[in-house]
């Protein structure tokens, strides 16, 4: 199941989606969670928190994904659950991608023309998308942890 959801949030970017909104939407179909909401609350996520050149939009609807299903929903309830996981998420995706800010990842600041020029014209479109299946990948194998 998991891989089926890291493709299908590949497959969102490809269609139109952006990142935070592929990973976000991809993980909550995948557990049959389904809200009029959903992608739209991971929208500012995207492009490197509105091409702010913040971190990554992918990483941000990982993030989301996971405080969905072990968030707390009572200020009783415990942090750790959310927390632990997404400590966890950022170290996997920096120690396998190098940087966890969209800028860096990507070479090109969203937020100008000559940034989104270069992000067409190098294709970085690709990288984009391993970066949205690899957080999709790595938030699914953390929310279906005990």
């Amino acid at each position: 199941m998991i891989e089926k959801v890291s493709k299908r949030s590949g497959e969102l970017f490809q269609s139109g989606f952006y990142c935070a909104e592929s990973v976000v939407l991809a993980i909550t179909e995948g557990k049959g969670l389904h809200s009029d909401l959903i992608p739209r609350m991971a929208t500012g996520f995207c492009s490197g928190l509105s091409r702010t050149c913040g971190m990554c939009g992918a990483v941000n609807g990982a993030i989301l994904a996971i405080s969905l299903f072990h968030g707390r929903n009572s200020k009783k309830d415990s942090v750790d659950p959310a927390y632990t996981r997404v400590k966890r998420l950022l170290e996997h995706f920096e120690k396998e991608f190098g940087s966890t800010n969209c800028r860096e990842l990507t070479g090109c600041d969203l937020d100008t023309e000559a940034g989104q020029d270069y992000f067409k014209e190098n294709k970085i479109i690709k990288k984009c998308i391993n970066y949205t299946e690899e957080a999709t990948r790595m938030a699914m194998t953390l929310i279906e942890e005990p």
